[in-house]
């Protein structure tokens, strides 16, 4: 099988057109992007010059890092930021260090355990939509400049596709739609894209395991796995691990499906760097280099060296951070640097690396074992200690753990330009129970009704009913292919036609295992609302029939159905109906609260 560089189509559309994607990491960030010139086969590049970064030849990446003003400008980014004249000008004129920024966007199911962590304070009158927009922003002005004067005629070629740039945003395996909502209205807040329909459908995503998996394939590693295995992509970035695992269905052309809901744990490299500072301050604590500025650049040093470094923990370790002059025998500095006993090293990693094996067994068992080789990429991939205790620990399960040859730490990137352009996965697994809530007929001898009987509604036309009932759409761990559309019909009896107009039905996510929940309990953490479809059916009062009800007050029956969209990047919901005067209607949503009746 040959790389995908070499099987991917020419591009059929019939005006140039430019696609950026923009991986904001955690730490660090990167841009990808291809020019697409009708009839000819697609090449991803790479931006590889940003500001303050002119004396290093090549770097694709940049801290993920910017200093505000107390008036909630943007001074300094990226690889500026880390300038030492810009550290001392924020300091004398008391600019806010924003980083981390990307973890306030995580989902509250998402539990972060900070180990003493805290995030930096967010600029005056900012949200963490704005800064995310901002950055954004700065990410999408280093593109245009790149591009501008990179390409022949480039100011000719910018003219000419910026009204039309489609960016694809990546995101961690974890993130749901609630989060891609946040991302494209930074998108909107960065002047990414107008806010208007079409602007917004400019917008694609991709978590990041899946734009790893397509950087993989354009290195060549699916063309060594045998289609009868499943294969497991471990994206390890500086805040998330996101392990996706995958099957090739078929070579010609490549098709490629999930096996087991992707996983997503907070296990990046960060945490190492977040362990190794609680661990220096307890070490330095009462010598001159405790205090938090010693230990915040000692922590920063160790960042840059040793656990980049770091792969055996029978060897003694050295920070190097200061100058020959450094010395304090009883915490272990000398000569500017500090001694650390390699187990003590290893510590730090060792958090991140269970939670990898835990997770990696787990996507094993719920792949029934099909799982063979484990391909790790990201910017944390390249830590030989933590490639090392995978390919070991993984050994008795006869799996295999390999590196792409090409740059792991910009693999998401490239990967997100890939799926763009050559879309290999077909089938994905669910990750999560989807449903509705709807009206549940009270049955008087069953116990759990009569607990809730104070909560007994009655329709027009009779029936006692009880709200809150959940009606599972999908499962958890089904195969979902992207064409497959699951409905499921529904009715509710109204009173007034007027409430057609503001049409709402609630998309219940249930995040507690295989069995189907008889209820929704709204305040519980394993429930919460995916999106909310909205439609306007005032169209149907011409058609519906009025009905005389137990009372005598005159009701109308309104039919319809909710269909969800579950087998793409990006979930996607809608409301049909039927009018009775031209077929169907389709009110269509991308995910934006209420209830649906059965």
């Amino acid at each position: 099988m040959k790389p995908t560089s070499d099987t991917r189509k020419p591009y059929g559309g019939s005006s140039r057109a430019l696609i950026i994607a923009l991986d904001v990491g955690t730490t660090f960030s990167g841009v990808s992007y291809a020019l697409l010139e009708p009839g000819e086969v697609p090449k991803i590049h790479g931006v590889t010059r940003f500001p303050g970064q002119e004396h290093v030849a090549g770097n694709s990446k940049i801290p993920s890092v910017m200093y505000y003003d107390k008036h909630g400008r943007v001074m300094a980014a990226g690889a500026e930021a880390d300038n030492a004249s810009i550290i001392s000008q924020a300091e004398d004129e008391e600019w806010i260090k924003t980083e981390l920024f990307k973890l306030r966007l995580r989902p509250k199911s998402m539990k972060l355990k900070m180990n003493g962590m805290r995030l930096s304070t967010l600029p005056r009158h900012k949200t963490s939509v704005d800064v995310f927009g901002d950055f954004l922003a700065y990410l999408f002005r280093c593109t245009k400049s790149f591009i501008i004067d990179t390409h022949a005629n480039g100011q000719t070629l910018w003219h000419h596709v910026e009204t039309s740039i489609e960016f694809v945003l990546s995101h961690p395996n974890g993130w749901e739609g609630a989060q891609q909502t946040k991302m494209r209205r930074a998108a909107v807040y960065g002047g990414l894209i107008p806010d208007t329909d079409e602007g917004r459908a400019r917008i694609r995503f991709v978590t990041e395991g899946e734009a790893s998996l397509h950087a993989c394939v354009q290195s060549g590693l699916a063309a060594d796995n045998p289609s009868r295995h499943g294969f497991l992509v471990a994206d390890a970035g500086g805040g998330t691990l996101d392990i996706s695992s995958y099957a090739v269905r078929g070579t010609n052309p490549l098709v490629i499906e999930e096996v087991a809901p992707p996983d997503c744990i907070f296990a990046g490299s960060v945490f190492v760097s977040r362990r190794a500072r609680e661990f220096l301050e307890e070490k330095l604590k009462g010598s001159k280099y405790g205090s938090s500025d010693s230990i915040d650049h000692i922590t920063k040093r160790f960042d840059e060296t040793t656990k980049r470094l770091f792969r055996d923990k029978k060897d003694l370790q050295f920070v190097p951070f200061g100058s020959p002059l450094d010395k304090d025998s009883q915490v272990g500095i000398r000569g500017g640097q500090l001694k650390l006993d390699g187990a003590e090293v290893a510590a730090f990693f060792e958090p991140s690396i269970q939670a990898a094996i835990a997770s990696i067994k787990a996507q094993v068992d719920a792949s029934q074992g099909m799982i063979k080789s484990v391909w790790l990429v990201g910017g944390f991939a390249a830590s030989p200690w933590l490639f090392t205790q995978l390919q070991e620990r993984l050994a008795p399960l006869k799996i295999t753990v390999s590196r792409p040859d090409c740059q792991t730490s910009k693999a998401v990137a490239d990967g997100a330009i890939g799926f763009y352009c050559d879309h290999h996965v077909s089938a994905r697994m669910s990750k999560y129970m989807y449903g509705v809530e709807y009206l549940r007929e009270y049955d008087p001898n069953d116990s759990e009704h009569q607990s809730r009987k104070d909560r007994l509604c009655e329709l027009p036309s009779g029936p006692r009913l009880l709200p809150d009932a959940f009606d599972c759409i999908l499962a958890r761990c089904v195969k979902v292919k992207e064409s497959t559309v699951f409905s499921r019909k529904y009715c509710t009896e109204l009173t007034n036609l007027s409430t057609l107009s503001v049409f709402e039905v609630e998309i219940w996510c249930y995040r507690g295992g295989d069995t189907i929940p008889q209820w929704i309990l709204r305040h519980a953490e394993d429930y919460s609302t995916l999106c909310v479809v909205r439609a306007d059916l005032s169209l149907l009062s011409g058609s519906a029939e009025p009905k005389q009800g137990k009372n005598g007050k005159t009701y109308w029956t309104i039919v319809f159905s909710v269909e969800i969209h579950f087998g793409l990047t990006e979930f996607k919901a809608r409301i049909k109906w039927n009018d009775n005067v031209s077929n169907f209607r389709v009110f269509f949503l991308m995910c934006a609260k209420s209830v649906g009746l059965k």
